[in-house]
């Protein structure tokens, strides 16, 4: 019989892997919010080769993921895709009439455990997780993804409060802190300056981490102690477009879709 390290392969997603599909699905559906996808391509990695391990999505004890910034849902699904958990025919249909894969991601999908989109509430659904795990003696984490701009919500600051009160320990939210949004930079829209040190006054554990290095974003997913205490906030500092040179810090590709002259220079920069 095959030993039991056997029974658990993990399945290692990179970055790289997930940019790709970004641009591929991007490219052939016409459809934006590429360079909010491109921003978290090395924490989604992160977390499905750290994380959630599993080999199935549906497995009872399993630890949830929240894409709070559901608009970045190309990354998910890309992520969903390399893990083996939709097939290729599932992933090319998005966007396209009838799919389940729409511009943010739904349950219903094999993989997607909540509906997200209206920012702000994915937080305050992993806060409810946590707790339920908690109440239903399960070992499960919780991650949520948020966008930097979700902390402009004052239901993200309400849920930082509750979880910190009842020591949501497994709670892990990490904040793609790439400074822009849809209608402008962070900093002009509502200036967030010092995000570790307002999560920490607010009763997180905090942590500060380069959004794209995959090692060390691991490290921290792995290391945090998620039985009692305090919730942890990982803010991560990402570039917005991260790997192509005309999207990186540019406000038009949280909208803008690419043609066939930018699609296949951002394919080869992404390689280079």
């Amino acid at each position: 019989m095959p030993g039991r390290k056997n029974e658990v392969r993990r399945i290692q997603v990179t970055g790289y892997q997930i940019r790709k599909i970004i641009l591929e699905q991007s490219f052939r559906a016409q459809v934006g919010h590429i360079g909010s996808a491109l921003s978290i391509a090395d924490i989604v990695a992160a977390i499905y080769s750290s994380v959630l391990t599993q080999r199935r999505p549906g497995e009872k004890d399993r630890h949830r993921f929240i894409l709070s910034k559901g608009h970045a849902a190309l990354a998910l699904y890309a992520a969903l895709y390399l893990k083996g958990w939709i097939q290729k025919k599932e992933l090319d249909s998005f966007c396209s009439d009838g799919t389940r894969l729409g511009v943010h991601p739904e349950i219903g999908l094999r993989g997607v455990d909540f509906s997200t989109g209206s920012l702000g509430h994915g937080l305050a659904m992993g806060a409810g997780a946590a707790l339920g795990a908690r109440l239903g003696h399960s070992k499960r984490k919780v991650v949520v993804l948020m966008s930097d701009a979700e902390c402009n919500e004052g239901s993200t600051w309400e849920t930082a409060m509750f979880a910190a009160h009842h020591k949501l320990a497994n709670l892990v939210g990490i904040v793609d802190l790439n400074g822009q949004q849809a209608f402008g930079y962070t900093k002009d829209v509502l200036n967030l300056q010092g995000m570790a040190a307002r999560w920490k006054q607010f009763g997180w554990e905090t942590h500060s981490v380069d959004g794209h290095d995959q090692k060390a974003l691991t490290k921290i997913l792995r290391s945090v102690k998620t039985n009692f205490g305090k919730p942890h906030l990982l803010v991560a500092k990402t570039t917005f477009g991260k790997g192509v040179s005309f999207m990186e810090n540019q406000i038009k590709w949280h909208y803008w879709p690419i043609n066939q002259i930018e699609y296949k220079q951002a394919l080869k920069e992404i390689r280079d």
